[in-house]
């Protein structure tokens, strides 16, 4: 079982590298909160798995408030951004 628990730990810690490769070098802000939201996931996952691994159910308090923060900040990021690149009115 502990061979579960390693090999878990090593892919998040994989896709949150990759994450932040993207996070650092997205060429737009669309992909930069992407990867953010991506992060956020990775680390819910995570909490999800210290959970699971040490029996605390404590912790689940911070996964729902981690997800409610983050939806909301998606939206408003989402709906409130300026466009990377001015469009021209060829007209």
């Amino acid at each position: 079982m502990t061979i579960v628990w390693v090999l878990s730990g090593v892919m998040l810690v994989a896709a949150a590298a990759v994450t932040m490769i993207r996070l650092l070098m997205g060429p737009s802000t669309l992909d930069r909160l992407v990867a953010v939201d991506t992060l956020v996931a990775v680390t819910m996952c995570g909490i999800g798995t210290w959970a699971a691994l040490s029996l605390d159910t404590t912790v689940t308090y911070s996964l729902a408030a981690l997800a409610l923060i983050s939806f909301v900040g998606s939206v408003s990021v989402a709906r409130f951004r300026v466009p990377d690149v001015a469009r021209r009115d060829d007209s």
